[in-house]
C-alpha cells in the first residue's frame, strides 16, 4: 500500500498486530467457522481486547479516534484470513452495524448498544435488506408503529448477516409511510426481543458466516432506541453505507491479491508437459493481467481512503470503486480457478473458495447496476 497512507510507525506496529491475530486466530480455523457457518463469537472479544472494533469512533466510548487509513489496514490484512465470510461478519460489526449509532446515537443508547460491541462483549447486525426490497432500500415495507413511549414494530428481514450470533440489530424501519424518504427511521432491536426470530439461510459462498432472515411479529422496544432523530434513519443509512462499500473494496482487494499470491505458488509448483505452469507464456500473461487490475483497484481504493481521512465527499469514487474492485474480484478468482485446474473446482481450494464468495460483492452492498444508476446521476445523465 502507499506509504504516505500507511507507512508510519504508528501503522506499521497495527499492521503487525492484526497480522498476527488473523495468522494465529482466523487463518488456522478458517475451514472450522466455515463448518459451523459462522465465526466464534469470543473471537470479537479478542479483538476489542486489542482495539480493533472501534478504531475510528470516539475514545468516550472506548475508540481509538483514529482516521479512516487504519480501517484500511485493519481490512487489508483481515481480508487475507482465508475466509470471506469472517470477514465480512467482522465489516458488519465494525461499518455497518456501529457507524450510525455513534455518529447519531444518544449518550444512553451508545453506552447501552456501542461500548459492548467496540469491547466485543455484544455482536451487531444490520437489518435493511426485505424479500422485496435489496438495493432499492426506499421499497422496505417494515413497519414501526409507535404506542406510546414503544415501537411496535412488523415485517421481515433478509441477508441478515450475523444472524445467530447478534446481539442488537441496527434495523430500518417505516416509521411515517407518508412521509417519503423522510419517513424511514433505524431502531437499535435486541434480538432476545419477544416477536423476534430467524431463520437460518444456505448460502453458495461465504460460508464462515451466519446468514439468515428475520420476522418480527408485534416487537416493542423503546421509542428511545431510535438512532438519531425520528424520520432520519433514511438518510442516515445511505451514509452508513459508504463505510460498507469502501471496507469492502479494502477487503476484496486484499483477498484477490492473496489469491494471486497463493495462485503463483501452484503454478510454479505444478508441472505440466515437463515444466512448471508458471513456465509457460499463457500463464504468466494471465498473471500479469490480474495484476495490473488488483493494482488498479488498489489504487483506486487509497483515492477514497484519502479523501474520507482528508473530510471530503468521496461518494462518486466510493461508487466506482465499488463497482471496479467487485468485478476485478470475480475475475481473479474466475482466473485463478482456471489456473488451478480440476483441483480449483474442489471445496478445500483456495481458487474454489474464493470463486463462490466474490460472487457476492458485485451484489451486496448496492449492487453493480445501482452503483452505475447512481455514477450516472451524478454525472448529469
Amino acid at each position: 500500500m502507499v506509504s504516505d497512507l500507511y507507512g508510519s510507525p504508528e501503522h506499521q506496529l497495527f499492521r503487525r498486530t492484526v497480522r498476527k491475530f488473523v495468522q494465529e486466530e482466523l487463518k488456522p480455523r478458517a475451514r472450522e467457522f466455515d463448518a459451523a457457518g459462522r465465526i466464534d463469537k469470543s473471537l470479537y472479544r479478542k479483538m476489542g481486547e486489542l482495539g480493533m472494533l472501534g478504531l475510528r469512533y470516539d475514545p468516550k466510548w472506548g475508540g481509538a479516534g483514529l482516521d479512516w487509513s487504519y480501517t484500511a489496514v485493519l481490512f487489508d490484512e483481515i481480508g487475507r484470513c482465508d475466509n470471506a465470510g469472517v470477514a465480512m461478519g467482522i465489516t458488519v460489526q465494525t461499518d455497518m452495524a456501529t457507524p450510525s449509532l455513534h455518529q447519531f446515537g444518544t449518550d444512553e443508547l451508545r453506552q447501552r448498544y456501542l461500548v459492548p460491541a467496540i469491547k466485543g462483549e455484544m455482536v451487531a447486525a444490520i437489518a435493511v435488506t426485505e424479500p422485496d426490497a435489496g438495493s432499492d432500500v426506499a421499497s422496505i415495507k417494515t413497519r414501526a408503529v409507535r404506542d406510546g413511549d414503544q415501537w411496535v414494530i412488523n415485517g421481515s428481514k433478509i441477508y441478515i448477516t450475523n444472524a445467530a450470533t447478534a446481539d442488537w440489530l441496527c434495523l430500518l424501519a417505516v416509521t411515517d409511510p407518508e412521509a417519503g424518504y423522510g419517513g424511514f427511521s433505524q431502531i437499535v432491536v435486541p434480538t432476545d426481543s419477544p416477536g423476534l426470530s430467524y431463520q437460518l439461510l444456505d448460502k453458495i459462498g461465504n460460508w464462515g458466516s451466519d446468514t439468515g432472515l428475520f420476522f418480527l411479529e408485534n416487537v416493542r422496544v423503546p421509542v428511545a432506541n431510535t438512532i438519531g432523530d425520528i424520520g432520519r434513519g433514511f438518510q442516515q443509512q445511505m451514509m452508513q453505507f459508504q463505510d460498507e462499500r469502501l471496507v469492502a473494496c479494502v477487503s476484496t482487494t486484499a483477498g484477490a491479491e492473496e489469491l494471486w499470491e497463493a495462485t503463483r505458488r501452484y503454478c510454479e509448483e505444478r508441472i505440466v508437459f515437463k515444466k512448471p505452469l508458471s513456465k509457460m507464456q499463457v500463464t504468466q500473461f494471465k498473471f500479469i493481467e490480474m495484476l495490473t487490475q488488483i493494482t488498479a483497484a488498489r489504487e483506486l481504493t487509497n483515492l477514497c481512503v484519502r479523501k474520507r481521512v482528508a473530510g471530503e465527499d468521496a461518494t462518486k469514487e466510493i461508487s466506482m470503486a465499488k463497482l471496479f474492485c467487485g468485478r476485478t474480484s470475480r475475475y481473479v478468482a474466475d482466473t485463478c480457478i482456471q489456473l488451478h485446474g480440476g483441483f480449483g473446482y474442489m471445496k478445500e481450494s483456495v481458487a474454489g473458495r474464493a470463486f463462490v464468495d466474490t460472487r457476492l460483492i458485485s451484489i451486496g452492498g448496492g449492487a453493480d447496476e445501482v452503483m452505475i444508476h447512481y455514477l450516472a446521476k451524478m454525472l448529469g445523465f
